[in-house]
Parts: structure tokens; C-alpha cells; sequence
């Protein structure tokens, strides 16, 4: 830690303070708050390493697939892909694919034409289209439902498109660059995910390790934010404490990188006298470190116990469609455990939104 504690004035950092790559979504500022990381370094070994697959992997056309948590910087990387490609100078389009309804999905990608349904009153170019010559990243891609997978493994196997209502191939150019964060082989195995269409995308697999997996990047990204943050708020001197950085480092960062963002933004409005403190940091205690991985491991051990004493119990004196019972209450509990936000119970339970969706309305929690 010594090497960050030489600097701590912001405007006395030269920009290559950091001393390895730093990448950034283009004009940060101007993007609204979301749950995605707007800056990615490469400090930490892991991350190094992960540079280096991507300067290998980039100047091809394979189809890769991004895998890692929310907020880890996917789209950071697909666009970093993309930066060190042929393809630079074309576009960089990125769809997030659970943004879209099921009815709408297919329009978004491929387009329609001119009364393909009620509401299209003109031909329109898909996704697929307006990346032509340059690189579509496909967000969210396990959460796509399986009829717009199928469609989107022929445009990979033949290169061209087919608007909806239209019997007319369009021939493309394109680099897919795909990216999830949900177990893809276990959704394969689980029959919500193609294998055919798995495989075709996993040709060049970039695995983003969650942040408390490459803790070297922790304090560098810190000091861009604090950076960032401090000239937009005006303050000329900011000191990070001995205690803070302890606490930044020991932190687990289950939002990761974009928590990470949110966390300094905070800080930097309320901290006093230039000198951010650990008690500054309202850093949440049950995501610290201090639990031991033993005791964690004990602890879910234990609640699983608890689930199988259960389910032996309604084995006991079963009840009339006892699976549906129980993936039921699996559905309901995990709804109301995320305060009813299907994205985060998809996710929770490992499953798409569509399916989530579709389980919600057949138990009346949904219209």
C-alpha cells in the first residue's frame, strides 16, 4: 500500500499514477446511475493476466463470451475488446438483453418492417443492423428466451438478418461479443440455455473475477474515483486514512466496482477536512471479512441441513403436487427476500427473468 500512500493530493497524481491501464466508459459523467462499472484497472495479477488474454484475443473476429458478477466491468472489457480490434473505427453497439420484453426482444435485434404488428408503422433496422462493421455486445445473454436464441444462432451460422414480417435476408459483418452473469453450462444443463448456441459463443471465454478476487485493484480504483468525484466537486485536497484503506481492502464488495463508485461519491460529500476516515466509509459490516470462510461455510452447511429436515418432514405426510409446492414457496420466498425485484430473484436463483416471470404468473403474483 505504500506506493498510493506516497501521493495523496489529487491534483499532484500524474495520470499514470496507477502505472498500469486504466479504461473508462466514454464520458463517464454523463451516464446515468446503474449497476455498471464505469472504470476498470489492471493492477492486480489477475487482472494483468486477464489484459494479456485480451490483447491476444481481440485482433481476431471470434465470438467471446464475458462472464463475470454485476458491476464487474464486462462491458468495460467487451468495449476494450473492441478498442484493440480491426473493427475499431465501426460501431460499438451494446443491448442489454433483459430490458426487453419477450414480444419486443426479436424487433430490438433484428428489425421489423412496416406492419409486422400492431404499432409498426415503419420499417426499422435491428441491433444487429446498426452494429454492421463493428462490434454487438449482447448483455444479459442467459436471460434471452429460447426462441430468440434460436434465431440468433443462425445469424451467427449465416451472417445475415431477417426483419420481422419480412422474408428478405440482409448479409452482415459482425463481432458478437456476449456477456452473462449467470453459471451459462448449468442453464444449458437445466435445458433454459441452447448448447449448440452456448458453444458458439464460448469461443473465447474472458472469466471477470468479482473485485474481492483481485484485491490489487481496490486501492487504484479508489484514487480514480476519489480523483473523478474531487474535481467535480471542487476539492483541491483529499487524504485517504490508514484505517480507510484498511477497511476499503478488507471489504468483500458484493456490488463490486460500481459499489466501490458509489461508496467514494458518498464519501467525498460528507468527509471532513480533506481526510476520509473509515467511519466515512458506512461501509455495510456483514460483507467485511471478518467472518471467516470456515464459519461461513458452517453456517450454510447448517441451513441446508435445516432445508433437508424439512423436506423430509413433508415426505412424511406429502401434500397434493408436492414439486410445485415447494418450487413455489422457493419462488415466493426469494421474491420477497428482494423486495419483489424480479431482476435480483432471477439472479438469486440463478434463473432468466423469463422464466422467473412466467413462474410469478402461473402463482398469481403476477397479472
Amino acid at each position: 500500500m505504500d506506493k498510493y500512500r506516497d501521493s495523496k493530493k489529487i491534483n499532484d497524481r500524474p495520470s499514470d499514477f496507477y502505472g498500469k491501464p486504466l479504461i473508462t466508459l466514454p464520458d463517464p459523467d454523463s451516464h446515468a446511475i446503474s449497476i455498471r462499472a464505469t472504470a476498470l484497472v489492471f493492477t492486480d495479477p489477475a487482472s494483468i493476466r486477464l489484459l494479456e488474454y485480451i490483447e491476444r484475443i481481440a485482433p481476431s473476429d471470434a465470438t467471446a463470451l464475458i462472464i463475470g458478477e454485476t458491476g464487474t466491468g464486462k462491458e468495460l472489457v467487451a468495449r476494450q475488446v473492441h478498442k484493440l480490434s480491426h473493427r475499431k473505427e465501426g460501431p460499438f453497439i451494446a443491448v442489454n438483453c433483459g430490458a426487453f420484453s419477450e414480444s419486443l426482444l426479436e424487433s430490438e435485434l433484428f428489425g421489423h418492417e412496416k406492419g409486422a404488428f400492431t404499432g409498426a408503422l415503419n420499417a426499422r433496422s435491428g441491433w444487429f443492423e446498426a452494429a454492421n462493421g463493428g462490434t454487438l455486445f449482447l448483455d444479459e445473454i442467459g436471460d434471452l428466451p429460447l426462441s430468440a436464441q434460436v434465431k440468433i444462432l443462425r445469424v451467427l451460422q449465416e451472417r445475415e438478418v431477417v426483419r420481422v414480417g419480412s422474408r428478405t435476408a440482409i448479409p452482415i459483418d459482425v463481432r458478437l461479443i456476449a456477456a452473462t452473469n449467470i453459471n451459462l453450462a448449468a442453464a444449458v444443463q437445466a435445458g433454459r440455455f441452447r448448447e449448440d448456441l452456448y458453444y458458439r459463443l464460448n469461443v473465447a471465454a474472458l472469466n471477470l473475477l468479482p473485485l474481492r478476487e483481485r484485491p490489487g485493484d481496490i486501492l487504484p480504483l479508489v484514487w480514480h474515483f476519489m480523483e473523478r468525484y474531487g474535481n467535480r466537486l471542487k476539492l483541491p485536497h483529499i487524504d485517504l486514512s490508514t484505517d480507510a484503506e484498511r477497511a476499503l481492502l478488507d471489504y468483500a464488495w458484493p456490488g463490486n466496482i460500481r459499489e466501490l463508485e458509489n461508496v467514494i461519491h458518498h464519501v467525498l460529500l460528507i468527509c471532513k477536512n480533506g481526510k476520509v476516515t473509515a467511519a466515512d466509509l458506512h461501509l455495510n459490516p456483514d460483507f467485511g471479512v471478518s467472518h471467516s470462510n470456515d464459519q461461513a461455510i458452517a453456517t450454510g452447511s447448517s441451513s441446508l441441513k435445516a432445508l433437508e429436515n424439512a423436506l423430509a418432514a413433508l415426505y412424511e405426510q406429502p401434500v397434493d403436487n408436492l414439486f410445485e409446492t415447494v418450487e413455489e414457496a422457493i419462488i415466493r420466498t426469494a421474491y420477497a427476500y428482494c423486495e419483489n425485484n424480479q431482476v435480483q430473484t432471477g439472479r438469486l436463483l440463478n434463473i432468466s427473468r423469463n422464466i422467473l416471470r412466467h413462474r410469478l404468473k402461473r402463482y398469481g403474483y403476477l397479472a
